[in-house]
């Protein structure tokens, strides 16, 4: 009783980065604190606002100075960053000052980690301010120690393998692309290492992940990464199902598909079908868009296949006149609803982080097949570690049709199936169990709560 009468009306402002793999985690962690009771505002860009609608979350415009189209507006990297900078300080800047004059100050900014600099601004306004990532602990360590000067790029073949306390050994294949060839995406790589810039003046630090998961990896942080665990940020009705009508994101840059694809799933028997995936910003070359078109027709098995308007120019001729009743392509659909769906019995996914995550969450088998950056280091857990799913082997061309269906014969048919599904299940369960109440990840959200309404 003590302690409500110093409660206080908490207010957050989240600021993520404007692609779909950064709005979806950072606006479910706006959703996990409006159901606690703080006041939670989505702060995003001009571009992207139209396409975010979430219960209990308010939504904002910031600028990023290219207000119509975004990133499209100018292609490159570096001068997008800059110019979000400049014009997203002072536009977010004028946001709190908006809400402080309607009589609902702000308490705190929750910020992607690429946007170091909104934590200077709140540290300008006299409010709190808390770094969000949105990939593996596993990978922060890697950038971490890179920005610490304990590991230095370019990353050598007698460097390898390469061996950091709380992870597992890594070979050249394991190492996000940008160690191996640092001058490859110079923008990139800076923008991952700017995301412990002033991380130390931070208030808090938060990782898309859970204690079972990852918590080894933290602890081989220790002294260098302050990240509390608080994932996995899925929308509640396939975890703990404590957030009301919490079925979808609330955020979708493109029209989702899903009612063709539960119709077509509804003819298709349990565990039968392989759900094909690279998610929002992958593109393959034509010629391995035709070893995994191949590789999925001779394999033999059903299969949904998410592929973008623009690549459908890249599929092998006569392909979408063989398959048939097997075989279904959409340009996007919910991918949640489709990973829990009984007939999916594999998923073929780049591994990005939140990909795995809901792979992981909703207890389905894997087969890996990053492409960049941090999918490579996610697929080596995938395999190797949580033991979910097998990594499909390169050559100088990508993966071979011949490697897809090996792949997907082990994981759907194979010895190992029953094991991999078992694993499947167990990590799903875990999952559960870190977000509902008294969760590890749960439990650090409320400490964060508490904090904001309390202190």
């Amino acid at each position: 009783m003590e302690q409500n009468k110093h409660r206080v009306h908490a207010h957050v402002i989240v600021v993520p980065y404007p692609s779909q793999g950064h709005i979806n985690p950072l606006l479910q962690f706006a959703k996990r604190l409006a159901s606690k009771g703080v006041k939670s505002t989505l702060a995003t860009t001009h571009y992207t606002l139209k396409s975010i609608s979430a219960a209990n979350v308010g939504v904002e415009p910031i600028s990023d100075g290219f207000d119509e189209t975004g990133f499209a507006q100018v292609q490159n990297v570096h001068l997008f960053l800059k110019s979000f900078r400049e014009n997203g300080s002072k536009s977010l800047s004028q946001l709190i000052q908006k809400f402080k004059d309607s009589g609902s100050p702000v308490t705190c900014i929750v910020y992607d980690a690429f946007f170091p600099w909104a934590l200077d601004v709140a540290k300008q306004h006299g409010i709190y301010g808390a770094a969000f990532f949105t990939n593996s602990a596993a990978v922060c360590s890697i950038f971490c120690r890179i920005h610490h000067g304990s590991l230095h790029l370019p990353v050598e073949k007698n460097d390898l393998p390469l061996l950091l306390p709380g992870l597992p050994p890594l070979n050249s294949q394991d190492l996000p692309s940008f160690l191996r060839l640092p001058e490859s995406y110079p923008a990139y790589l800076a923008m991952k290492l700017s995301q412990f810039s002033n991380l130390s003046k931070a208030d808090w630090a938060f990782g898309n992940t859970f204690e079972a998961l990852e918590g080894e990896v933290v602890e081989g942080l220790a002294g260098l990464w302050p990240g509390r665990l608080i994932g996995p940020m899925i929308p509640s009705a396939y975890l703990d199902d404590r957030i009301e009508e919490d079925r979808g994101y609330g955020a979708s840059l493109w029209k989702p598909l899903s009612e063709k694809c539960i119709k077509w799933l509804e003819t298709k028997s349990v565990n039968s079908v392989v759900y094909v995936s690279f998610g929002s910003m992958v593109s393959v070359t034509a010629k391995q868009m035709e070893e995994i078109a191949w590789g999925l027709k001779e394999s033999g098995m059903n299969f949904l296949w998410v592929l973008r308007e623009s690549e459908h120019s890249l599929l092998p001729n006569g392909f979408l006149d063989s398959i048939r009743e097997e075989g279904i392509l959409v340009t996007w659909c919910n991918q949640l609803e489709m990973l829990a769906n009984p007939a999916i019995g594999c998923f073929v996914t780049h591994c990005g982080w939140n990909s795995t995550l809901e792979g992981l969450s909703l207890g389905v088998p894997m087969i890996g097949v990053p492409q960049w950056a941090d999918q490579l280091t996610d697929a080596k857990f995938v395999e190797e570690i949580w033991e979910v799913g097998v990594r499909a082997r390169e050559d100088e061309k990508g993966v071979a049709r011949k490697e897809l269906v090996k792949c997907l014969k082990e994981v759907m048919e194979g010895e190992r199936s029953h094991e991999i599904r078992r694993n499947a299940s167990k990590w799903k369960k875990l999952a559960k169990e870190a977000i509902s109440e008294g969760g590890s990840s749960d439990k650090n959200i409320n400490d964060f709560v508490n904090h904001l309404m309390y202190a």
